[in-house]
């Protein structure tokens, strides 16, 4: 490009106004976007906070319920057998 064209360009007040609305309509969305993105963001945020609260109050009930029975009512842990396994039997 030559000398002369470069001034052309610049002194285009045509293509200045394009490139002035070009690169505004790039920052709204820009900003748009961002917005958008800090939204989700921060209702993902109280929905991990609620679950965390909900999920605190079930646990301290829990231990209540737990500390109320005493420390000698123990659950049996679930054994399970293999289901392929037999069942042994005593041979007296």
């Amino acid at each position: 490009m030559s000398t002369l064209e470069t001034t052309k360009l610049r002194n285009d007040p045509a293509a200045a106004l394009a490139r002035a609305e070009a690169t505004f309509k790039k920052k709204e969305e820009q900003r748009r976007e961002g917005q958008q993105a800090m939204a989700e963001y921060q209702a993902q945020a109280a929905a991990t906070r609620e679950k965390t609260e909900r999920l605190r109050a079930l646990r301290l009930a829990r231990e209540e319920t737990a500390r109320r029975q005493g420390p000698d009512v123990k659950r049996k842990p679930d054994v399970k057998r293999k289901p392929d396994a037999p069942a042994k039997r005593k041979t007296a």
